[in-house]
């Protein structure tokens, strides 16, 4: 069964487990966070975000082209300003596929279906391998850019997987290749296999990180 959400596309692509903080200055996106205020159960102040294949986030155009798979959040903490802008930030619950986005006089809404992540044993072999080759990268990284995940990496398989897809700014279709993998398994697989080729880059052109080539500014409205 399809649920309907407000929907708020996004130039970058997000991953459960992540906080968002966003400026929301934009007139449907403020009607998006007025109506999200308005339910009382904070647990269900929820919205969905997929990433834009073409197009831009504001202006009377807006997004030409979305791509079908993408989160569902839920907005956390809210500052209402002066000027009727806003600073929210939201957390990634899951993922969601979009099925059909309708355009209404206030905000965007999506009929949307859940795409959960598929619960199987994932080889250790695997998710050691992903551990040492984004330990290398962090390795080279820090020495050019800083450290991309201070801290330890989560135990969890599946919480690796997000956790390292979060950490590397690759360019926008492979980290969405990372969101639409069907399972922890392909997933972290994929994100060893990008990795592996990130750190043959950086070897070639040590004064800068491949990942600094494919890096752009987005704004978060």
């Amino acid at each position: 069964m399809a649920d309907e959400l407000p929907m708020f596309p996004l130039n970058a692509v997000l991953y459960p487990g992540v906080s968002l903080p966003l400026r929301v200055f934009e007139d449907r996106y403020r009607a998006l966070v007025h109506h999200l205020l308005r339910i009382d159960d904070p647990t269900e102040r929820l919205f969905g975000s997929v990433a834009i294949r073409e197009g831009y986030e504001v202006g009377d155009h807006g997004a030409q082209s979305l791509f079908r798979v993408g989160v569902r959040l839920q907005l956390t903490d809210v500052e209402a300003h002066a000027d009727g802008t806003f600073d929210v930030l939201a957390v990634v619950r899951d993922r969601i596929q979009l099925d059909r986005l309708r355009r209404t006089d206030s905000f965007p809404v999506g009929e949307v279906t859940a795409v959960p992540e598929p619960h199987h044993e994932v080889p250790a072999s695997v998710a050691e391998e992903a551990r040492a080759v984004f330990a290398a990268y962090r390795y080279v990284l820090d020495d050019i850019a800083g450290d991309p995940l201070p801290g330890p990496l989560p135990e969890d398989p599946t919480y690796l997987s997000w956790t390292i897809a979060a950490s590397v700014p690759l360019p926008l279709a492979e980290r969405q290749g990372l969101l639409e993998a069907t399972d922890t398994t392909e997933r972290l697989l994929l994100i060893t296999a990008l990795l592996r080729a990130e750190l043959r880059m950086m070897n070639v052109l040590p004064s800068l990180p491949a990942t600094e080539v494919a890096r752009t500014r987005w704004s978060p409205n």
